[in-house]
C-alpha cells in the first residue's frame, strides 16, 4: 500500500507506439458483438477501461476468417471490409478518452465451435489423440451441460488436417485482418498463438505430430507463427505494433510446451518481425486444470515463465497471470517483464490505473478470484463480475446523485449491507449502518479463513464506507426503537440468511454446529458452544490477546491447533461445505462430505467448482453425493444412499446446508411503519455475487 507504483506507471513503448503506463487489459471475451459486428456494449466496455487509465486495451479474441475458424457468433470479425466501420467506432471511442486499442486476431482451430455448429471440420495440425477426462462434469446440472453446448449447438466436432493450401489461406487471412484493423484506426494487433488455438497447436509438440516442414523440430513447428507475423508486418509496416501471445507452459499435456522451448520459439518469432511477446499458459483439459491455465488461481503464477522468455528476446515482454499492482511493480522493477496484463482485476475495477496514479490504492475494488466472470464464456455468454455489477452494463457504473436529502439506515454489516451503504453514500445520502456484532464483514469475514481473497473485499468495503463518512455502529441491534431514533427515510435490511439443522435424531447434540456456530468456535466469538474446559481456556486467551482478530493468524494457528475433533462430517457439499472440507482436511482432519443432491460445489462458478472438488479429493476428503443424513450420535453420523445405510465416525458435525433467506428483522421493522428494502441473503440466498448485486440495485433505487 505504500508503493508509488513508479515502475508500473512509467511510460513505455512498443514499436512506434508510445504508451502512458505499463498496464494492459488482456483479451477477455465479452461476447457482446452481433454476428461479428462491434456493438455499443462492446464499445462501452473497452472505453470504460481506457478511461480508467489503462495504457492499452486488448479486445476479446476476434476471428480472422469469421465465421470460419470462429469460436462464437458474438466475437469480433475481421473477414470483410464490412466490419471496418464498427472497428473504427470502437477505436474512436477509446481514443476519445486517451487510450490505445489493440485487437486480438485468431483462428480457433480445434476450439472453433462455430465450425462444428455450421457443419465444417475444425482445422488442426494433426488429428487429436485420446480423449479428455470429463468426470468433473458429473457436478454440472443438466441446465449447465446444455449451456456448454450453446456455441457448437451440440454438434460433435470433426477435423481436417491442414494442408499447404489451408495454411497459405490462414496466413493470408491474418494479413488481411491486420490490414482492416489498421485501416480502422486501431493502434496495434495481437496474434493469438496460445490457449489451444490453431497457431499454438502447431507450435506444441503435444498437438503437432507432423513430419513435414510444419512439424517435428521447433523451427518447423514455429513456422506458422513466424509466417503469420511476416505477412502481418508486410501489411501494417514497421512502426505498427504486432504482439504475439504464446503459451509458456501447457498443463496436463504430454510433450506440451515448456518455458525454455517457448522462449526459443519467441526468439524465432522476434526474428520474423514481432514487436512484443505476451506470455500466457494453458491447460489441455479445461474441465480439470482451467484454474492453472489460462486463468491461474495463484497470484503471479506465470512470473517465472515471463522471466524465462525475457532472457531470449530483446523486444518487450508482457506478463499475465493474476497480476496485482504490487506484484506488477515488482516484476517490472526486477526486469522480469516490461508490461503487465491485469484481466480479471480490470473487470472488477476499470479505474485501477487512475486510482493508483491518485494514490488511492485502497479504493481499488478487488477481484476475489471466484471465476464468476469467465464461467459465462463457457456458455457463450457475456461475463459478469461478483463484485462489480456494472460489468457487461457499464451504465450501472455511474450512480445518480439524489436530488433531495435522504436518511438511510442499513441493518447488517456483511457485504450486502456495506455495499448498500457505500452506494447510498456515493449518492450523497446520510447513511447509518447498524451491525449487531463487533466487526464488519458478516459471514464473509469468516469465509476469509477458507478463501483468503475474500479478505480483500471486506477490507475494500470497510475502507470505502469509512471514506464516504458512513456512520458505523457496531454491537447495535436494530429494533423499532433504535431505528426510529434515527428517523430514516429508507431502511435497507441486509441481515443475511438463517441456518438450520436437519430434522433427524441427534441434530441437537452440542457437537453439531451450523456455519455461524463454527465461526464462533474457531474465531473465539461470543456464542461458541460445546467446548471443553481446556479449549475454552485456550480460545479465551487467544481472543484476549487479539490473535483471533486476524483471519490470516487464524489460518496459521489453526494448522497447529483447533478446537475441532479428528473426524469431521460436513452436511452439505455446496460452496460453503466444499471450502470448509478442504480447510479442515489441510489441518489434519478426516473429513466426510455428505451431499443430498447429485452435484457438489453448487453454486460455485464451474472452473472453481471443478478445482475445488478435485482438490478436496486429493486432500483425502470423502465426497458422497445423493446421500441423506439419517441420524447423528455422539461418535458418528448415519446416512442413506439409495436403499443402503452407512455410518461414518464424527467427533464434530458441521451443517453447511439448510440455509434460507431470513426476513424476520425486515418484517419487524416494516410493521413499525418504516420503508424497508431487502438486500443480500435476507432477500434471497446468493452468496457474495447475490449480496453485491442486490445491494447495488437497492441503493440505486432509493428516491
Amino acid at each position: 500500500m505504500v508503493s508509488s507504483y513508479s515502475h508500473v506507471l512509467a511510460p513505455g513503448r512498443i514499436a512506434g507506439l508510445e504508451l502512458d503506463n505499463r498496464v494492459f487489459l488482456p483479451a477477455m471475451d465479452m461476447n457482446l458483438c452481433e454476428e461479428g459486428h462491434i456493438s455499443e456494449g462492446e464499445i462501452a466496455h473497452y472505453r470504460a477501461r481506457a478511461a480508467g487509465g489503462t495504457a492499452m486495451v486488448i479486445t476479446g479474441t476476434g476471428a480472422v476468417a469469421w465465421p470460419v475458424g470462429a469460436t462464437s457468433r458474438h466475437q469480433p470479425a475481421f473477414s470483410s471490409d464490412d466490419y471496418i466501420p464498427g472497428l473504427r467506432r470502437l477505436a474512436d471511442a477509446v481514443h476519445e478518452v486517451g487510450g490505445k486499442l489493440c485487437m486480438q486476431m485468431c483462428h480457433h482451430g480445434k476450439t472453433a465451435s462455430v465450425d462444428s455448429a455450421d457443419g465444417r471440420p475444425q482445422l488442426v495440425p494433426s488429428l487429436p489423440e485420446g480423449s479428455l477426462d470429463m468426470s468433473a462434469l458429473q457436478d454440472n446440472p443438466m441446465s449447465e451441460l446444455m449451456a456448454l453446448a450453446t456455441a457448437s449447438q451440440g454438434k460433435k466436432a470433426t477435423y481436417k488436417v491442414a494442408d499447404e493450401d489451408d495454411l497459405a489461406w490462414v496466413i493470408d487471412q491474418f494479413a488481411q485482418a491486420a490490414r482492416r484493423i489498421k485501416a480502422a484506426g486501431v493502434d496495434a494487433v495481437e496474434i493469438h498463438g496460445a490457449h489451444g488455438y490453431l497457431i499454438s497447436t502447431f507450435l506444441s509438440a503435444g498437438y503437432n505430430k507432423r513430419n513435414d516442414r510444419w512439424g517435428g523440430t521447433l523451427e518447423n513447428r514455429a513456422r506458422l507463427a513466424c509466417e503469420v507475423v511476416r505477412a502481418v508486418k508486410a501489411e501494417v509496416g514497421p512502426d505498427f505494433p504486432v504482439i504475439v501471445r504464446l503459451n509458456s507452459f501447457e498443463y496436463g499435456l504430454e510433450n506440451g510446451l515448456t518455458p525454455s522451448e517457448t522462449a526459443r520459439a519467441a526468439a524465432l518469432i522476434e526474428e520474423a518481425g514481432a514487436d512484443a511477446i505476451h506470455v500466457s499458459a494453458n491447460a489441455h483439459n479445461p474441465f480439470r486444470d482451467f484454474t492453472e491455465g489460462p486463468l491461474p488461481s495463484e497470484v503471479g503464477q506465470y512470473r517465472e515463465f515471463a522471466r524465462t522468455v525475457k532472457k531470449y528476446v530483446t523486444i518487450p515482454v508482457i506478463a499475465v497471470g493474476r497480476v496485482l499492482p504490487e506484484v506488477a511493480d515488482e516484476m517490472i522493477a526486477a526486469g522480469d517483464c516490461d508490461f503487465v496484463s491485469m484481466g480479471r482485476q480490470l473487470l472488477a475495477d476499470p479505474d485501477l490505473v487512475n486510482k493508483l496514479k491518485a494514490g488511492r490504492r485502497a479504493s481499488v475494488r478487488p477481484c476475489i478470484n471466484c471465476y464468476v466472470c469467465v464461467e459465462q464464456n463457457f456458455f457463450d455468454g457475456t461475463p459478469k463480475c461478483a463484485v462489480n455489477p456494472a460489468l457487461g452494463n457499464e451504465s450501472l457504473a455511474v450512480v445518480p446523485r439524489l436530488d433531495v436529502e435522504r436518511r438511510v439506515v442499513v441493518v447488517g454489516g456483511g457485504p450486502a449491507g456495506m455495499e448498500a451503504a457505500r452506494v447510498a453514500a456515493e449518492r450523497r445520502a446520510s447513511v447509518t449502518l447498524l451491525e449487531k456484532g463487533d466487526r464488519l464483514g458478516g459471514t464473509v469475514w469468516f469465509s476469509q479463513l477458507t478463501t483468503p481473497a475474500n479478505e480483500q473485499l471486506v477490507t475494500w468495503l470497510t475502507h470505502e464506507i469509512e471514506r464516504l463518512g458512513v456512520d458505523v455502529r457496531l454491537n447495535t441491534r436494530a429494533d423499532v426503537a433504535t431505528v426510529g431514533d434515527l428517523r430514516p427515510d429508507v431502511v435497507v435490511v441486509a441481515t443475511g440468511a438463517k441456518r438450520g439443522v436437519p430434522a433427524i435424531p441427534g441434530a441437537d447434540l452440542p457437537h453439531v454446529r451450523t456455519g455461524d456456530q463454527l465461526r464462533a468456535l474457531i474465531a473465539g466469538e461470543d456464542g461458541a458452544a460445546g467446548l471443553g474446559a481446556v479449549s475454552q481456556l485456550v480460545v479465551g486467551i487467544g481472543r484476549r490477546l487479539g490473535v483471533l482478530a486476524s483471519p490470516a493468524r487464524i489460518r496459521t494457528l489453526s494448522k497447529r491447533w483447533m478446537p475441532i475433533g479428528k473426524n469431521v462430517v460436513v452436511l452439505g457439499g455446496g460452496l460453503v461445505g466444499l471450502e470448509l472440507a478442504e480447510f479442515l482436511a489441510e489441518r489434519g482432519r478426516t473429513v466426510t462430505v455428505i451431499e443430498e443432491g447429485a452435484h457438489l460445489g453448487l453454486p460455485m462458478a464451474m472452473p472453481r467448482r471443478w478445482t475445488a472438488v478435485g482438490t478436496a479429493s486429493r486432500h483425502g476428503v470423502t465426497l458422497v453425493r445423493n446421500a441423506a443424513p439419517v441420524s447423528i450420535s455422539t461418535t458418528s453420523v448415519r446416512y442413506r444412499v439409495g436403499e443402503d445405510e452407512f455410518e461414518v465416525p464424527a467427533n464434530d458435525v458441521v451443517v453447511a446446508s439448510y440455509v434460507s433467506a431470513d426476513s424476520s428483522v425486515a418484517d419487524a421493522l416494516r410493521s413499525g411503519g418504516f420503508d424497508v428494502r431487502l438486500a443480500g441473503d435476507a432477500m434471497d440466498v446468493g452468496y457474495i455475487e447475490g449480496a453485491m448485486h442486490s445491494a447495488h440495485a437497492v441503493a440505486r433505487e432509493i428516491r
